[in-house]
């Protein structure tokens, strides 16, 4: 077959109807200021029904005359790089690659033009679909057609390359500028990501940028789609579909063949029903995939490359994920990597815990910082109990040393300006006793409840500061509960006190007008909250730690009615995952590296087979 092909592309080809003569006739015509050939090799070549055999001439032809192709001739080369080789047979695809390989080591002016041909190749091709008089453009969705012509692309990208070693540097504006917009189909932005993510196996330097442009987009999409939105489109779509499944059965009275019934309940669960989240499940989908074949080469943990990838990450979280406020879904990326090794989790923690004892960052960053800390130790189930101590003992003391360093002094009074992330700790602290606490006591209850005794709550929810006052009400009802339950401290004395004080008034973090506080006042989110979304969800919840009802039965028991500040709405809230939330964008600053990561990262060396075999 190879000798046939060979023989093929040697040969010259058959004969074929064609008028102006040779390229080379043609251009020294066009130079001389002779435009009528010119222009009739221009129409040719913009036949749509132009043949393979036609296609493999001209390019033979034009192989030899690359020299000539100056700037003077970019419409004919323009003409040439929308030609339809793609979807050609092998022997136009392979005489093409050699046209493309000859034209940019002759003329690099075109190296841009032929990279933007190649990345618009990235998404399915479109199609016309004909419905009655109406026709509407649509996606090619034929994995035997995507798949090869996807594989084609990166192949002369690689080509590109070796012909022009500066390559990687021009290519990244043209992935930024061809990405699709975040409205356009699941399908596009699904292929797009993913043909993004293997150009970073050979070209390991543009890694990071392309991280950072893929979350980049998907905090985008995510915050389009509100976790509250999302179910709510989901019961709405599960009611519709009961509905039209009763309104069939009663129709057709099809009692014993349930068949049309499975069929909608089975695309239900395959797909979401809000369009946002339908587009940002897939792309996640295919991050995690990449993250988790990056980690892993043929099926053991490789240490050096998951570190790489972390570091990365852990980048483009600083960067981009930690100032975005109440994403619900693009930070279960580094969630998911977290679990593939302890090592890399207590890493993310010790990440965290820096950013919020650090006073040189910005108040908010803190908050956030001390948000994500206390929602990845509750929910992780990955992380042991001797890890989550740790966190507490680091948490609780320095609460303890901020309540030394402010209790005698002019700021000790309930002021979220001056304490914000001395309350987002106390709350991280709360909320990680709630999930914990039975872990916490397992084993020997008398060693347990002597390490949560000797964590002082007494003198953390006592103190001038008032922490029980500005923490999020859901969150203080159940702490009060647990600790009740535990004799370890009442906290319904101040509660009550605090309930009955007018709800203060504080100064605006952004000055001018005072402002009226809430029942949220340290708009805070839980960032690791439960995940809605239908194929993330499937590899998130092996390694999360839900809520347990039985959890909840039990506390209510304890908790003791709360007039104000606290509703019914706000617990049950708390107990589906969902917390009040403020809209609005929070303040960015530099992201750093810890000093012990900052060793070179390595490049990639084989690709990640599964990744770049998973089907379209």
């Amino acid at each position: 077959m190879m000798a046939e092909s060979s023989e093929f592309l040697n040969s010259p080809p058959k004969k074929t109807v064609r008028f102006g003569g040779k390229v080379t006739e043609v251009l020294s015509k066009y130079s001389q200021g002779d435009k009528n050939d010119f222009e009739l090799l221009k129409h040719q070549l913009s036949d749509p029904e132009i043949k393979d055999l036609q296609i493999i001439n001209w390019l033979r032809e034009l192989r030899v005359s690359v020299t000539y192709l100056t700037v003077d001739y970019e419409q004919l080369v323009n003409i040439v790089l929308k030609l339809p080789w793609l979807n050609r047979g092998k022997e136009v695809v392979e005489e093409y690659l050699a046209f493309l390989g000859n034209l940019v080591s002759a003329q690099t002016v075109y190296l841009r033009s032929c990279l933007n041909m190649i990345v618009s190749n990235f998404v399915p091709a479109r199609v016309i679909v004909s419905e009655g008089d109406v026709q509407i453009s649509d996606s090619e969705d034929d994995d035997d057609d995507v798949v090869p012509r996807f594989n084609t692309c990166h192949r002369s990208l690689q080509m590109i390359a070796q012909y022009v070693p500066s390559t990687p540097r021009f290519l990244m504006p043209i992935l930024i500028d061809k990405f699709p917009y975040i409205k356009k189909s699941a399908r596009v932005m699904e292929c797009y990501i993913h043909n993004l993510l293997r150009i970073t196996v050979y070209f390991p330097m543009l890694r990071l940028e392309i991280l950072e442009l893929v979350i980049e987009k998907l905090l985008k999409l995510d915050v389009t789609a509100p976790r509250i939105d999302i179910e709510d489109a989901e019961e709405s779509a599960w009611t519709a579909n009961k509905e039209m499944n009763a309104a069939e059965e009663a129709l057709f009275n099809m009692d014993e063949d349930e068949e049309p019934q499975h069929k909608n309940v089975k695309s239900l669960n395959e797909t979401m029903a809000h369009p946002a989240a339908e587009r940002l499940d897939l792309c996640l989908s295919v991050l995690f995939a990449y993250v988790k074949d990056l980690c892993f080469q043929n099926g053991s943990f490789d240490i050096d490359k998951a570190k790489d990838l972390y570091r990365d990450l852990l980048t483009i979280f600083d960067k981009l994920i930690l100032p975005t406020h109440a994403c619900c879904h693009v930070q279960f990326v580094i969630f998911y990597m977290c679990s593939f090794k302890l090592g890399l989790a207590e890493a993310f923690l010790e990440h965290l815990w820096k950013k919020l004892q650090n006073p040189n960052n910005a108040p908010i960053i803190r908050q956030t910082a001390a948000s994500y800390m206390g929602s990845f130790l509750a929910r992780a189930k990955f992380i042991p109990v001797v890890t989550v101590k740790a966190c507490l003992d680091l948490l609780v003391n320095w609460i303890h040393g901020y309540i030394d360093n402010q209790d005698a002094g002019s700021r000790a009074f309930c002021d979220i300006t001056f304490h914000g992330p001395f309350y987002a700790a106390c709350q991280a602290v709360f909320y990680t006793l709630i999930f914990r606490h039975k872990q916490l006591l397992d084993g020997n209850m008398r060693k347990g409840l002597a390490y949560l005794q000797g964590l002082n709550f007494e003198r953390i929810v006592m103190c001038q500061l008032n922490p029980l006052k500005l923490c999020l009400p859901s969150v203080v009802n159940l702490f009060a509960a647990i600790t009740r339950k535990y004799q370890l401290v009442f906290c319904y004395t101040i509660i009550e006190r605090n309930n009955r004080q007018m709800i203060p008034i504080v100064r605006s973090s952004t000055g001018g007008e005072t402002a009226q506080t809430f029942t949220n006042p340290l708009d805070s989110f839980f960032p690791f909250d439960p995940c809605v979304l239908k194929r993330c969800k499937k590899l998130i919840d092996p390694i999360y730690q839900p809520w347990e009802e039985s959890n909840a039965e039990e506390l209510k028991e304890q908790q003791k009615p709360v007039k104000a500040g606290a509703t019914p709405d706000d617990e049950d809230d708390f107990l589906k995952g969902n917390t009040p939330q403020n809209d609005g964008l929070v303040g960015m600053t530099p992201g750093s590296f810890d000093p012990y990561l900052k060793s070179p990262a390595s490049s990639v060396g084989s690709p990640p087979y599964k990744f770049l075999q998973r089907p379209f």
